[in-house]
């Protein structure tokens, strides 16, 4: 077998694994729309207490009230997003609510699914703990002994609001991402279910990464889950999402929260890698507050979806408190892949660095939409930002929208912005190393890409490094 046609069966392999779809029974589903009553009746199959609910139908009133967000230049269209199309909540048929502890108590159709896109083998190999979740609900859930002797905790949300309500009432979007945020954060006080709660102790270093995979089964649904991550003083933790959807005629919602605690001298790491399918609307929320030398890394790459809306935002609230930021988005022919970063430094001596990468082909639009406000006193703080753009052919489109506030005169910022095409010196220089026209190209993407897959354990650099290829797969030449 030739070298291409090896290549071409590998490509061919990556896209089986997110791209198929399963019979699935369902133990439970809500009417589609989103109502009062099917706010209540999530909140009653999850057995929540009254505290919760009552956050939920604050929220839903707060959605209801709010307008679609219009008027951003560039930004996606959201036209097509109807919540009176969209299932809000499916729970899987699983015998243990919360999450069996072995693979094997998973029912087959749910444990082919997380085995064909390699959650086990990853498990094995590079992480601390997993969970799995499919349609709105977690299956499974496990996280290795010594963790859980250290004091680690890492279970789903729904269990977390029944365990340790004391912290669940304290954190969950009351301090760090309230429903009146925007539209979609108040869409998802209304019916989130599922996500990670993560907590670490004071002094506490978890040295291998926790990851949670999302899976959307089913069409026309929305998935919702929520991440709550506490890392105590002197505390570290490295957290890594991967999501994925299967492509279907009707479109998919997906309206995540994430909220992210880092404590006096604590180092958090969020890390996500998504394949969402092409049909899918991802409009997510994701903050953290940074306390006094406490630092923050937002790792992320953006392959799926039909539009996506992403902004992880940072608050430093303590001196010498610290964030960094580094995204790649990928968008081809249909999509608009809208993301950015939000960092505030509301503290002296506070850092922060953003580094954007993007890449367009096929008539694909990326666009950097990023905020950085240095208030009155945050003396000696510094920021800089880079966003380079690649794009592959003139109908596609790239655009950098920087929104910069400086309250302060003793900081030092700086912006750098780069678009450009693929060099034809670059790829005659490769050729002459005896590389191929498509594997020159494909090359310089991944220099382009390394400085995000260089922060990734490499079993998800290597992935993220193949979905790239198979996103530019009949887009070189």
């Amino acid at each position: 077998m030739s070298t291409r046609q090896e290549k071409h069966f590998e490509e061919a392999d990556v896209q089986n694994r997110f791209d198929f779809k399963k019979e699935q029974k369902t133990a439970f589903a809500a009417e589609k729309g989103l109502t009062e009553e099917t706010v209540r009746v999530i909140s009653e199959d999850k057995g929540e207490p009254e505290w919760m609910l009552e956050r939920r139908l604050r929220a839903l009133r707060m959605f209801q009230q709010m307008p679609m967000p219009t008027g951003w230049p560039g930004q996606p269209d959201l036209s097509e997003v109807d919540v009176d199309l969209i299932v809000p909540y499916i729970r899987p048929d699983v015998e243990v609510r919360g999450g069996v502890r072995d693979w094997n108590d998973l029912p087959e159709e749910i444990k082919d699914t997380f085995d064909k896109l390699g959650i086990p083998e990853a498990e094995k190999n590079a992480l601390s703990g997993v969970g799995a979740q499919y349609e709105s609900e977690i299956v499974y859930q496990n996280m290795r002994e010594e963790w859980e002797n250290a004091g680690v905790i890492f279970m789903d949300m729904d269990k977390a609001v029944r365990e340790h309500p004391d912290l669940v009432e304290e954190y969950f979007m009351t301090k760090c991402v309230p429903p009146s945020d925007n539209k979609f954060a108040a869409l998802h006080g209304a019916i989130w279910s599922g996500g990670s709660f993560v907590y670490v102790p004071e002094g506490v270093t978890v040295d291998m990464p926790m990851q949670a995979y999302f899976r959307m089964n089913s069409a026309g649904m929305g998935q919702f889950e929520h991440t709550l991550i506490i890392a105590e003083k002197n505390s570290e933790v490295h957290y890594i999402e991967g999501c994925s959807a299967p492509k279907y005629s009707a479109f998919n919602l997906h309206s995540g929260c994430v909220e992210v605690f880092v404590k006096e001298g604590a180092h958090v790491q969020y890390s996500t890698v998504q394949n969402w399918s092409k049909n899918t609307y991802n409009l997510n929320t994701k903050r953290a507050i940074v306390g006094k030398n406490g630092r923050m890394e937002w790792i992320s790459g953006s392959m799926g979806s039909k539009a996506t809306m992403l902004y992880p935002a940072t608050i430093l609230n303590g001196r010498g408190a610290s964030d960094n930021h580094i995204t790649i988005a990928f968008a081809s022919e249909g999509q608009n892949i809208d993301t950015g970063a939000k960092v505030y430094h509301n503290a002296p001596e506070t850092k922060s660095t953003i580094v954007s990468k993007s890449i367009s082909r096929g008539g694909g639009r990326t666009n950097y939409r990023g905020l950085v406000r240095i208030a009155h006193g945050a003396t000696d703080s510094s920021c800089s930002v880079e966003c380079d753009a690649l794009m592959f052919d003139n109908d596609s489109t790239s655009d950098t929208m920087p929104h910069i506030e400086i309250h302060e005169n003793k900081v030092d910022v700086a912006h750098e912005a780069t678009v450009g095409k693929i060099g034809d010196e670059d790829v005659f220089y490769l050729q002459s190393r005896g590389l191929g026209d498509d594997e020159a190209k494909q090359l310089i993407v991944s220099g382009f890409i390394e400085p995000i897959t260089k922060e990734l354990p490499i079993e998800y650099a290597v992935e993220l490094n193949r979905l790239v290829e198979l996103e530019m797969e009949g887009s070189l030449g």
